[in-house]
């Protein structure tokens, strides 16, 4: 079961709603983050521990890189948090900003993710990417 003190204390950060923000788009790398909200890596590095201690999202290494996603976005709380912030970022400029930096790096040639894919980690019959 989800804590949900825990959940919305790791949501209770501008920067951490930024990179969850994104994460709903899909699985990226952290330069991928930390080129989208202009922050140190240390920064970035800390607030998505902050996220994954509180069971927000999950990581995985590949190599030097280490990859971060949504954790168990379909499981029916999480679900309905993940759709209603979801709504809720679409009224906001700065993650609309975010999200559009995030769809021209990518189109760039990002380090993660070859095409846009909005939604891909919370939307059904879309998988998040496990390979690189």
């Amino acid at each position: 079961m989800m804590d949900v003190e825990q959940i919305f204390k790791a949501l209770g950060d501008a920067n951490r709603l930024r990179i969850v923000n994104l994460l709903l788009h899909g699985e990226l790398c952290v330069c991928d983050i930390q080129y989208v909200l202009e922050n140190s890596q240390p920064n970035v590095s800390r607030h998505l521990a902050y996220l994954k201690n509180s069971e927000m999202v999950l990581d995985r290494r590949d190599g030097y890189r280490v990859f971060y996603r949504i954790a168990n976005p379909r499981e029916s709380n999480r679900k309905l948090l993940f759709d209603f912030l979801r709504q809720i970022f679409k009224n906001e400029d700065q993650l609309e900003q975010d999200t559009k930096r995030l769809k021209e790096a990518i189109a760039s040639g990002s380090c993660t993710i070859s095409e846009w894919k909005p939604y891909s980690a919370i939307e059904k019959g879309r998988r998040h990417r496990t390979g690189v």
